[in-house]
């Protein structure tokens, strides 16, 4: 759909000031519980997904969401635009979420994609009954995909150059996962069966940096494809997706210049020098703790009492056998 690539090279009108989108746990936990209870273990995980409704509220252009629940939604897999959304459940739920919090108002839809399909434009028409502005928030539940789940759009008009119909296509805003002090509290016990501690700081900086790079190459990778695209006139070219990746190759380093090469072995090598130096101390440490805690508790150690016990009981019986051997030599002489 046209709207993958936010718009076409057209004058486009945004219908208000949203600038940012903050999810929060809570909405994450209800989207996963709300995929897995659908559609659990199926052979159609891939192909189908679920739709539920955000709440929240709005506030100088940041739209918080914190609570969400899910809505019956059917679709067909081989004519997206053909779908079904109960619309009077949908009212129902948020007259009785409304009795236990007044101040969350519908803010958009969610959905778990994990890419816009064809159907969506519609549902945002729809929640327009609901909400003057709605956003829509593609939650990635796949848990193999590093990085935020989270990608935000809003629906803008838009003017076409040759004259048509104003018609509404999705625009992507920033969007980023936040948390209250509260949350922030239960993420943390969530999390506790979670992170190994027996895992040291250093390999989960590790792990963080290797998850950021693949999230760096899947983006390169959808760059790629949108290019691809637009050299082979599927895709209308888009000036400002243009302007932005040239922006991307101009900040990126000329590495044909030696002193930077040079500067960068320099630096590589300092740091790799401070992990081995840290890795021999630590190694040093440990070894000078065991001894140490050796000497320390050596008179608790089932081993060496069982070889003192052994030691006394060899002094014992040592004066026997010279005794036994005495009286053998004695009564060889004779």
């Amino acid at each position: 759909p046209s709207f993958d690539f936010e718009a076409m090279a057209s004058t486009t009108i945004v219908s208000n000031g949203v600038t940012e989108v903050v999810v929060h746990p809570l909405v994450l936990l209800s989207t996963v519980d709300h995929y897995n209870r659908v559609l659990g273990d199926t052979k159609g995980r891939g192909k189908y997904r679920v739709v539920g409704v955000l709440l929240g509220t709005s506030s100088k252009g940041t739209v918080d969401v914190t609570n969400s629940f899910a809505v019956p939604f059917e679709e067909d897999v081989k004519n997206p635009g053909i779908f079904f959304l109960d619309h009077n459940y949908l009212d129902t739920m948020f007259k009785m979420y409304k009795k236990v919090n007044a101040r969350e108002q519908i803010m958009g839809f969610y959905s778990s994609g994990p890419k816009i399909k064809e159907s969506d434009i519609k549902i945002d028409e729809l929640m327009r009954r609901f909400c003057p502005n709605p956003v829509f928030v593609l939650i990635d539940v796949r848990p193999d995909v590093e990085g935020i789940p989270t990608t935000a759009y809003m629906s803008v008009e838009e003017v076409e150059t040759d004259g048509k119909e104003i018609q509404r296509s999705f625009k992507h805003i920033p969007s980023s996962v936040g948390a209250f002090e509260a949350e922030e509290v239960g993420v943390e016990h969530l999390v506790r069966d979670v992170n190994d501690p027996s895992v040291s700081s250093l390999a989960n900086q590790i792990k963080h940096k290797t998850a950021a790079l693949s999230g760096l190459k899947t983006q390169l990778l959808d760059m790629k494809v949108y290019l691809e695209n637009v050299l082979a006139e599927k895709l209308p070219v888009n000036n400002q997706i243009l302007y932005n990746m040239q922006t991307v190759f101009n900040l990126m380093p000329n590495l044909n210049v030696e002193e930077l090469v040079r500067s960068l072995l320099v630096k590589t090598n300092d740091m790799h020098l401070v992990i081995y130096i840290s890795s021999l101390i630590r190694c040093v440490i440990s070894l000078h703790d065991l001894v140490r805690n050796k000497l320390q508790y050596k008179d608790d150690d089932p081993w060496t009492e069982k070889e003192k016990d052994e030691k006394e009981e060899e002094k014992k019986t040592e004066p026997e056998k010279t005794k036994e051997d005495s009286t053998k030599s004695a009564s060889d002489k004779k």
